[in-house]
């Protein structure tokens, strides 16, 4: 799906079906140094069970123009043209790492036009290590290294794969590789810059779930503690789904667990 914001060409994945803004809609929110295609899966899988769904490609991601936006705020005050844009009053928000911060300022800016949040592998405040930061602005083929070896377990760095003969490592190596000078730096310095995470969750007034991988090294579980104890006493709660022997890449290491999940979840709320 392309369209133009602000004169600027934007392109929206739909998973395969034409988007229809009369089914409930879903917006999928890809993390750092990435694009729409980390949510094919899921996308997919929603699409084809009774959901609009619009995975976009933020601002110089992918196949949208512009350039990428420096702070979570401006990208969640896009999220909100994005929905004005194609006529949507209402939408579930799902966000990974980057993604999920976005998904929960825009949440807290949104306010009821925002009918369920999912945060998957996601932390608040979100600190950027300082050599990541340094590679990411300096020598990005090492930025991506080090974050193969921490979005992924083990196994997966050797070879394994829900996918037979693909090396999970190196797609995501294409991928950031294909992403324009700075957009990672960029990513990254706006994650480790947002300091209103756990204020935007206590605000929150819609069925909201953390989705956590077991073995993930970005966003552990046990540093998930203070953005669900700022979620936890909202009028909603926090919903806490654990997704077993994956690590921070989860919907790429467990797609169907992560699928099942997200749609558990939004049918349930």
């Amino acid at each position: 799906m392309e369209l133009t914001l602000d004169n600027i060409p934007i392109f929206a994945y739909t998973g395969g079906k034409s988007f229809d803004r009369c089914l409930p809609v879903v917006v999928l929110i890809h993390g750092a140094g990435h694009d729409h295609s980390v949510w094919n899966y899921q996308a997919r899988k929603l699409a084809h069970h009774g959901y609009a769904v619009l995975a976009p490609d933020l601002p110089g991601h992918g196949r949208s123009g512009g350039e990428p936006l420096s702070s979570i705020e401006a990208l969640a005050s896009w999220i909100e043209t994005l929905l004005d844009a194609v006529g949507v009053p209402q939408a579930a928000l799902a966000g990974h790492s980057m993604g999920s911060l976005v998904a929960l300022q825009a949440a807290t800016q949104l306010q009821s036009r925002v009918t369920r949040l999912l945060l998957i592998g996601s932390v608040a405040p979100m600190p950027v290590a300082a050599p990541l930061l340094e590679a990411a602005r300096h020598d990005r083929k090492t930025a991506h290294l080090m974050i193969n070896q921490w979005s992924y377990t083990p196994a997966s760095q050797l070879g394994e794969s829900p996918i037979p003969g693909m090396s999970l490592t190196g797609l995501n190596t294409r991928l950031m590789e294909r992403q324009r000078e700075g957009v990672l730096a960029t990513d990254l310095a706006a994650c480790n810059a947002y300091r209103n995470g756990l204020e935007a969750a206590r605000s929150i007034r819609v069925p909201t779930a953390l989705i956590c991988a077991e073995r993930d090294q970005m966003t552990p579980r046990k540093a998930v503690t203070p953005l669900r104890e700022a979620l936890i006493d909202t009028p909603s709660g926090v919903h806490m789904i654990n997704i077993k022997s994956a690590g921070h890449a989860m919907m790429a290491e467990a797609p169907d667990a992560v699928s099942d999940a997200m749609r558990s979840f939004l049918e349930r709320a």
